[in-house]
């Protein structure tokens, strides 16, 4: 009996990854692709094609492939469509499960949004393995979300619930964030959050800073990171600040849904106590007393370099369970994995 893999393929504005995924978990092979490549969809997914099946050749899986799953932005699970993308050329709506399907002759595919890949991927190999009850929190260009409750991905009625980063913080005079809205989380706990906050601090406050003999527009939260390791106080009162911010949020997810754990990825959550610190006391401050003592924040345990493709990986053996079991299929949220028409006819 041949060994069995899934494929996971994450979909970003700048570049498509994609990698043979193994049932322990272990990346046999990745490559990518540029996702802006092409004006229109289908050459896209032309070129997707060709990149995996030269991968699958030359890593001797090659008819091995049991379904694949799909991170995306603005990714529905009940449609396998994208739809309005903040930053990809084909939209509004594109139908990204059928026609990938399609291209691999019927292999079952999954798609969700990019932070519910990751915390799946976190439920089947990572730190949350065990748990039934969890939010997992990617802090990176914005803030995304996965809420998992009674070992479920929590998806709405529509497919897109779980936007915990677009909880208002801020209810009077927030930034404006790039959903539209102000006061966001994102707007202030992202790596470009941390970037704002020091050119605000830096035009407020009058001490001396190393980050002062940078262009103002040009720092990003490395910049901030590297001045805070080096001393800087100004550099560590915006991770204070912004750590102070993401624990009072945390807080108030934890009256929603009770987690046993907030699991943090990302490069922000890579600052160590500079960030954690203040957050956990500002956590501890501010969640309610029944809930003290009962949610551990930790970080993600999947390898950074292979998260994406493990992540959307994890929706390909849901995406193959599915399909080949009608009644799990239908107790699951009452969606539907996609499949080609090719596929249907067998």
């Amino acid at each position: 009996m041949s060994k069995p893999y899934v494929l996971g393929v994450d979909i970003g504005g700048t570049n498509t990854v994609f990698g043979i995924v193994d049932a322990r978990g272990h990346v046999i092979a990745s490559d990518s692709i540029k996702t802006r490549k092409h004006a229109s969809f289908d050459d896209y997914v032309e070129e997707l094609h060709t990149g995996v099946m030269r991968l699958l050749k030359a890593n001797d899986a090659e008819d091995k492939i049991y379904g694949i799953g799909i991170g995306a932005p603005n990714g529905n699970y009940y449609t396998g469509e994208i739809q309005n993308p903040p930053n990809l050329p084909w939209g509004p709506v594109i139908p990204l499960a059928e026609k990938v399907s399609k291209a691999f002759g019927g292999i079952p595919v999954g798609v969700t949004n990019d932070a519910n890949a990751a915390a799946l991927g976190e439920m089947t190999y990572g730190a949350a393995r065990g748990m039934k009850d969890f939010i997992m929190i990617t802090l990176g260009t914005g803030v995304g979300s996965g809420i998992v409750v009674n070992g479920q991905l929590v998806y709405g009625h529509d497919g897109f619930a779980g936007e915990l980063g677009h909880l208002i913080v801020k209810r009077n005079n927030g930034r404006i964030c790039g959903c539209g809205r102000t006061g966001c989380l994102e707007a202030y706990c992202s790596a470009t959050g941390v970037a704002r906050t020091a050119r605000e601090f830096l035009e407020v406050r009058t001490e001396p800073s190393t980050l002062r003999n940078l262009p103002i527009e040009d720092i990003t939260s490395k910049d901030v990171y590297d001045a805070a390791v080096a001393g800087d106080q100004l550099a560590k009162d915006i991770f204070e600040y912004t750590g102070t911010i993401l624990g009072q949020a945390f807080a108030d997810m934890v009256a929603f849904s009770s987690p046993q754990a907030i699991i943090l990825f990302g490069g922000l959550a890579k600052s160590g106590d500079l960030l954690m610190r203040p957050l956990k006391e500002a956590f501890e401050k501010n969640v309610l007393p029944i809930f003290k003592g009962k949610t551990k924040i930790i970080l993600s345990e999947l390898k950074e370099s292979d998260a994406a493709v493990l992540g959307a990986s994890a929706l390909g053996w849901e995406a193959k369970y599915r399909a080949d079991s009608p009644a799990a299929n239908a107790v699951a949220n009452g969606s539907a994995v996609v499949v080609s028409t090719e596929e249907e006819k067998k």
